[in-house]
């Protein structure tokens, strides 16, 4: 367990450097970040200064160990657009406001619309699949079948502005945008969950078809046990290992549909930050960013790994 451990938690160290390395080179690519602050109007003594205040006069390796070595520390720089003041002959240090701690007060808003969403679409698509699998082949089973592929089939930002348009709009029922009571949640959370339920609700249905089929299904039967007991006290759990896997991606889809999502709804987290860093080519809030998304996705990735241990003990012997 411990060497499974340690080697994952390797591979994921190695998948974020991969990460930081091409938002390292993709930021010194899409241009001079400091023409990029100043603009094109921007005087070459200006942009000079700048240059060198943000290090871009050294060669390209020591700017990239300085970059890592900031990431160890967390110390990504300040930010371009909030509070920044250009450098001057009289003030030769950049001030305005650092990028990550902006990043951390966004990030628990993106966490909890992530976290509302997927359990609004597990809880849902474990109860059609099982459903679907309990009636194989009848009414109910084909509507769970068709409705599904249906919702994995729906873009994001259209739904939102149907859902925005219909109970905001027309009925006036819920709030369209903003950060406030349970209320803010709805929307956007149902936006987000749509897609997962219907994948997840397919494979439940596959899984748990199997499931019923095997021998131990029909001895807990024969000793006169329910059928919902079956299903959800028995074959769930060892349907579940295939359904952990997809929750896990789902997840990661949830937090990725998120920057759109929450764009839509005005939701104040990290995804809209990011959007409105990329506008304003606030490239170290845009690093600062992309790094706590990515260790997000490697920590849900590795959160799933475990959880197959507790799931199949025959995992922690491979």
């Amino acid at each position: 367990m411990a060497r499974f451990l340690l080697r994952r938690i390797g591979q994921s160290v190695l998948v974020l450097f991969i990460v930081l390395t091409f938002v390292f080179v993709a930021g010194r690519m899409i241009g001079d970040p400091a023409v990029l602050l100043l603009g094109p109007e921007a005087s070459a003594a200006d942009i000079l200064r700048v240059r060198r205040q943000m290090g871009l006069e050294e060669p390209l390796l020591e700017q990239f160990l300085r970059f890592m070595s900031g990431v160890v520390t967390g110390d990504f720089g300040v930010t371009f657009r909030y509070g920044f003041a250009v450098p001057d002959v009289a003030h030769p240090g950049a001030t305005g406001t650092p990028v990550m701690p902006l990043v951390l007060e966004r990030l628990p808003a993106t966490y909890l619309l992530a976290t509302t969403a997927m359990l609004f679409a597990t809880g849902i698509a474990v109860l059609l699949g099982c459903v679907a699998a309990m009636h194989p082949r009848s009414a109910l089973d084909r509507g769970i079948t068709v409705v599904a592929p249906a919702g994995v089939s729906v873009v994001d930002f259209w739904l939102g502005f149907m859902l925005i348009l219909l109970f905001g709009v027309q009925f006036g029922w819920l709030p369209t945008s903003g950060f406030g009571g349970p209320a803010h949640l709805v929307l956007p959370a149902l936006t987000l969950a749509v897609r997962p339920i219907g994948r997840i609700a397919q494979l439940v249905r596959s899984a748990m078809l199997d499931e019923l089929g095997k021998p131990y299904v029909d001895a807990a039967r024969a000793k006169g046990f329910s059928e919902p007991r079956i299903v959800f006290g028995h074959a769930l759990k060892n349907a579940s290992i295939p359904v952990t896997t997809m929750i896990g991606d789902e997840l990661l889809q949830i937090v990725q549909g998120a920057i759109v999502v929450e764009v839509v709804f005005a939701w104040p987290g990290i995804g809209s930050l990011l959007v409105h860093a990329l506008s304003t080519r606030d490239l170290p809030l845009v690093e600062a960013a992309i790094f706590v998304l990515a260790v997000t996705a490697i920590t849900v990735n590795l959160a799933v790994d475990l959880v197959y241990t507790v799931l199949d003990p025959r995992v922690r012997f491979r």
